[in-house]
C-alpha cells in the first residue's frame, strides 16, 4: 500500500464517522515531514474523538499500520495521528479555522475527498 492508498483510506474512515470538509494534501514535494496530510473536522470533540479512532481502527485493520504518535486526544479539540508517510489532522471547525493549515499548506497539491457512491447490489427500482 503506498502513501496515497493509506491517505485514502484515511479519509474513508474519517467519512465513516461523518467528518466535514476532508481534504488530502500531497505534501512530499514541498516538506519533509510527511508525503500526505488529511484533513478533517468533527463537530464536536466527541465527533472528533470518535474520527479519530475510526481511522486509527480502520489503518490498523486494512494496512496493520499504527501510529508512531498521536496528539490531543484527551482534549478532543484537534487529534493528531502521525503515520509516518501520513498525518491526519482531526479539528473542530473553530480550532481548523484558527490553524488554517490548507493555507499553511497551500503550496501542496489539495483534493477534497468524494466518498465512492454506495451501490446496492440487486436492488432495482419498480415504478408503481
Amino acid at each position: 500500500m503506498d502513501s496515497r492508498d493509506l491517505a485514502l483510506l484515511a479519509a474513508e474512515a474519517c467519512d465513516d464517522r461523518k467528518a466535514v470538509d476532508i481534504r488530502l494534501i500531497r505534501v512530499d514535494e514541498v516538506s519533509s515531514l510527511a508525503d500526505w496530510f488529511v484533513i478533517c473536522s468533527g463537530l464536536s470533540d466527541v465527533q472528533v474523538r470518535a474520527i479519530a479512532r475510526s481511522v486509527e481502527d480502520r489503518l490498523e485493520t486494512d494496512a496493520a499500520r499504527l501510529p508512531l504518535r498521536r496528539e490531543g486526544q484527551s482534549e478532543g479539540r484537534w487529534v493528531l495521528l502521525d503515520y509516518g508517510e501520513l498525518i491526519v489532522h482531526v479539528l473542530t471547525p473553530q480550532e481548523r479555522s484558527y490553524y488554517d493549515l490548507e493555507s499553511f499548506w497551500g503550496h501542496g497539491e489539495q483534493e477534497r475527498f468524494v466518498p465512492a457512491p454506495i451501490e446496492v447490489s440487486g436492488a432495482s427500482q419498480v415504478g408503481g
